[in-house]
């Protein structure tokens, strides 16, 4: 007998879990592996320690630059082909910074790698965004999130086992493999011609909208411009906590004058914790609403940002280490989330790439205010500021979410009727 639609899966395994997660996981890998070994790297090729924090900023900047773009790119080329050129792009992108000649190639190199995530990131959360009920939302847009996590929990073991030889270069060609193997798995992934017409109906409603119909970013600004100054500012002040935290312990590592492996084996501890709790964190959001672990997660990310500089060891960087890897891992997939919540039905890809750019200001201008302290004299400085946007963050998201959201609280869906 057929099983009830209850029992259905929520989404086609083939397109979301081949054609979704595993690339995202496999290509998470590597940028895992390479996150941190940049700033190292750089140090070891001549750079300061200011210059290679600067370096490690060309990532997020890449995802900056490319974000508007990637959504124009995703809905001309398909999501399918998008990937598979984004794929193709950060291999090329991984090799020419194994090969670097220069600090200049190796921050260039590692600004197309950003780009070619930005792609990824924005495609795979439209993807999923429409194809997932809403009641189940933020356990699969945490998935996702943690899927993330997961590739850059194993990433820096995989880096590290290729420093034990004293070979950091070889980190970046981990990362051309795994670049190879993410788009080897979207283009075995092919969906069947028509096979789940109902995932892909609201895809191609939009898609086949007369031109005029189409609202352009502009249109999408000035619509919900109040939504990006309020919440925007909340995922801009999320974005340089967490755009920090990606660098802080690299460079406070390499401050403190730990080695290139240890500092691999502290970051994947962290992202260890932090992919531990994407599912749990994400059904909480589900049952009892996105400030219920929004809030707590972005306070307790301050409070261990502000820790870091207390560290002089690698066992005592290793504990702040789990702890900021805990408070990120509670926060799983907010930001996608509450994006998902508020965007349009018309226009969806549009005003998450504006949402997505507000992010990755945010995620550069994180390794940007570290490297501005180390540039003063004081690395310490800059990571006690970016630790300041967890609070913010918070009493931002407190204030501003229950107004644009139904699904902020209880309070909030009980007043929409959906409790």
């Amino acid at each position: 007998m057929p099983s009830s639609p209850s029992r259905q899966p929520i989404f086609p395994f083939r397109t979301v879990v081949l054609g979704a997660l595993i690339p995202a996981f496999v290509f998470s890998a590597g940028l895992g592996a390479i996150l941190p070994i940049i700033a190292p790297f750089a140090v070891e090729q001549g750079a300061s320690l200011a210059t290679a924090g600067l370096i490690a900023a060309m990532l997020p900047l890449g995802q900056i630059l490319a974000d508007l773009p990637a959504g124009a790119l995703a809905s001309k080329l398909g999501d399918r082909a998008a990937l598979l050129l984004a794929g193709s792009l950060a291999g090329a992108a991984f090799l020419a910074a194994a090969l670097s000649p220069s600090l200049i190639t190796l921050g260039t190199a590692i600004l197309v790698v950003g780009a070619a995530n930005a792609v990824f990131q924005l495609a795979r959360h439209s993807y999923l965004t429409v194809v997932t009920p809403v009641t189940q939302r933020a356990r699969v847009l945490s998935t996702l999130g943690g899927v993330h996590r997961i590739g850059q929990f194993v990433g820096p073991f995989l880096g590290a086992l290729v420093t034990l030889g004293g070979d950091t270069r070889g980190v970046f060609l981990v990362a051309v493999v795994t670049s190879a193997a993410a788009t080897v798995t979207v283009l075995l992934a092919k969906p069947r011609q028509r096979s789940h017409p109902s995932a892909h109906a609201e895809l191609d409603a939009d898609a086949a909208r007369s031109p005029a119909a189409k609202p352009t970013l502009l249109d999408i600004l000035v619509e919900h411009r109040r939504k990006f100054l309020a919440l925007g500012t909340v995922a801009l002040l999320v974005g340089i906590i967490r755009g920090a935290r990606q660098q802080v312990i690299p460079l406070w590592g390499e401050h403190i004058g730990l080695d290139p492996t240890t500092i691999s084996l502290i970051f994947g501890l962290a992202s260890g914790i932090d992919m531990l709790l994407f599912y749990p964190a994400g059904k909480v959001m589900d049952r009892c609403g996105r400030l219920w672990l929004g809030v707590p997660a972005m306070v307790l990310l301050g409070i261990a940002m502000a820790l870091v500089p207390v560290t002089a060891t690698a066992s005592g960087l290793a504990i702040i280490g789990v702890l900021l890897g805990f408070a990120n891992g509670l926060g799983s997939g907010i930001m996608m989330t509450i994006s998902s919540d508020v965007s349009p039905e018309v226009g969806r890809p549009q005003f998450l790439g504006i949402w997505r750019l507000l992010t990755d200001i945010g995620m550069g201008a994180g390794p940007l205010i570290l490297s501005g302290g180390a540039a003063l004299g004081s690395l310490a400085v800059g990571v006690w500021v970016a630790a300041a946007m967890g609070p913010l963050s918070s009493a931002g998201m407190q204030r501003w979410l229950p107004r644009y959201s139904d699904h902020a609280n209880r309070t909030t869906r009980r007043r929409a009727g959906l409790l």
